[in-house]
């Protein structure tokens, strides 16, 4: 959006200095209670992994991204062709299984077509189990109501962990904190994943409503909206730092192709902590234009 096109000389400045390590490992973090270390960057299933026909751009990508260094995978039932990319790297490299944490999801809110879409990931993605099943986009009360009610879709991940199907169960959601902050009182996940932006703090914050309840669980906290769609123009690495300096494990992004991947990498390989001033200044500068870009909250 033009209407953002000042930041880059208004604000960033010298947010966009100094760095890191210059081009050495992606740091990993513990994901709370899994006691899995994860890469500080995750390949999230947006971009060319939400697609159909795209299999040799999508498994170039998931290929280089393992090389890279990236263990943290990322796809869902919904995304389109994400699962099949998937099993098609991990037919051609059945090693490199074993060496990522896929996480998967399920937008199913009952027992049955939880327990249905759990089998269709599992042949897609050429693999017998998930090391993170997650209950997809958590909108309203009801949701919580049907998933947690009799016949929901938490039987069937109940199930599917005590059979070794999936390893960890988590939730994600995007539009309301207080109903996630709600999936996490109600059950022990493993997991939660929520936007983490400079945006979120001015309305109906996840990172106010649902982070306090998560570390005190010891729920390991993904973030995602990292960039916000590119929407607003600032440098990914400013967007990429004010969430890795939240308490996180790692931020799954969106990528189109390997160039934008090595871009991502190097942000992660020297990311360093903001100070408090820095993430301030990056909330406050962007607090006029916060609602137009959480697109993803009604």
């Amino acid at each position: 959006m033009d209407l953002y096109r000042m930041a880059k000389r208004e604000f960033i400045g010298d947010l966009t200095g100094g760095g890191g390590g210059g081009g050495g490992e992606i740091p990993r973090r513990r994901l709370g209670k899994t006691e899995a270390e994860v890469s500080i960057i995750g390949l999230g299933g947006e971009g060319v992994l939400r697609s159909t026909g795209r299999e040799t751009a999508a498994t170039d990508l998931i290929s280089a991204a393992i090389d890279q260094g990236i263990n943290y995978l990322e796809t869902a039932r919904v995304y389109e062709d994400s699962e099949v990319y998937y099993g098609l790297v991990f037919r051609d490299r059945p090693h490199v299984r074993e060496k990522v944490f896929l996480a998967g999801k399920s937008h199913a809110r009952d027992r049955a077509g939880a327990a249905a879409h759990l089998a269709e990931s599992l042949a897609r993605l050429n693999t017998d189990y998930l090391d993170l099943w997650q209950i997809h986009d958590v909108r309203t009360e009801r949701d919580v109501e049907t998933i947690f009610g009799p016949g929901g879709a938490i039987e069937a991940f109940v199930e599917a962990r005590d059979k070794g199907l999936v390893r960890f169960l988590g939730v994600t959601g995007h539009q309301d904190p207080v109903v996630v902050r709600r999936c996490l009182e109600t059950f022990d996940f493993d997991t939660v994943l929520i936007p983490v932006n400079p945006a979120e703090p001015h309305y109906k914050c996840f990172l106010d409503e649902v982070v306090p309840v998560a570390t005190m669980k010891d729920v390991g906290i993904v973030g995602m909206k990292t960039y916000m769609k590119m929407m607003f123009e600032a440098p990914r690495k400013v967007l990429f730092c004010y969430a890795l300096t939240q308490p996180i494990s790692t931020a799954v992004i969106g990528m189109d192709n390997v160039g934008q991947l090595k871009e991502n990498v190097e942000i992660a390989r020297n990311f360093t902590n903001m100070r408090y001033n820095e993430v301030k200044r990056v909330t406050d500068f962007i607090a006029p234009y916060a609602r137009d870009l959480m697109f993803y909250k009604p």
